[in-house]
């Protein structure tokens, strides 16, 4: 079983800056893609930013330009610095792993939360 561990969630002011750090640990497998996904009011949760395991990343509109995705490939670690953070990038965030145990065999993984509070 992989287990997904977030960390650096904190509050801070408008303008301010937060790092994130994600570790998926314990998989037998390799880990593809990574990302972040924040947790919406409603339950929705949606990409924030993805890497895969080729160094490729993609972000949300709203974050392109602000937020950095990086990757340590061989210890399947990511983590975001989040610049520039708005009032509007506040809720929980949350690290998802993609184990890759066969040619289209794909599992998720999902960590439990980090919380990021932006704040005058």
């Amino acid at each position: 079983q992989v287990q997904v561990v977030e960390s650096g969630g904190g509050s801070v002011q408008p303008g301010g800056s937060l790092r994130l750090s994600c570790a998926a640990s314990g998989s037998k497998f390799s880990i593809y893609g990574m990302g972040w996904y924040r947790q919406y009011v409603g339950n929705r949760r949606e990409m924030v930013a993805t890497i895969t395991s080729g160094g490729s990343p993609d972000y949300a509109d709203p974050v392109k330009g602000r937020f950095t995705i990086s990757r340590d490939i061989g210890k399947n670690t990511i983590a975001l610095q989040m610049n520039n953070l708005k009032p509007e990038d506040t809720g929980v965030y949350y690290c998802r792993a993609e184990e890759v145990r066969r040619v289209a065999e794909v599992f998720e993984y999902w960590g439990q939360g980090t919380h990021v509070t932006v704040s005058s």
